[in-house]
């Protein structure tokens, strides 16, 4: 059984929301997926937001990050808006080395 629950955590992940306003996350489909990306982003060596015990497992720490609010899930506007400016980040730092190299 996962501690603290899936009911937990969509309670944590959708406290910032206000009364009226649409819920981050609706389903243990979304927590699943999130803290599964975070803990992929653990394995491949990204620095844990909470004190990792000997023996923690990246998934666990995930979880633990995710309750303790160390960690935000972002709704799909939010996450299309961030994708987008980072692609125009990197498309800055390309016309930048452009120009340099001119």
């Amino acid at each position: 059984m996962l501690h603290p629950s899936y009911s937990d955590l969509m309670k944590v992940v959708n406290s910032e929301v206000e009364e009226g306003e649409e819920k981050i996350v609706n389903s243990r489909y979304s927590i699943v997926m999130a803290t599964s990306k975070r803990a992929r982003q653990i394995i491949a060596g990204s620095e844990p937001f909470v004190p990792a015990h000997v023996g923690s497992k990246p998934l666990s720490l995930a979880v633990e990050e995710l309750n303790e609010g160390k960690i935000k899930i972002l709704g799909d506007d939010e996450e299309a808006e961030k994708e987008e400016i980072a692609e125009l980040e990197e498309k800055i730092e390309e016309l930048e080395k452009e120009e340099n190299l001119e």
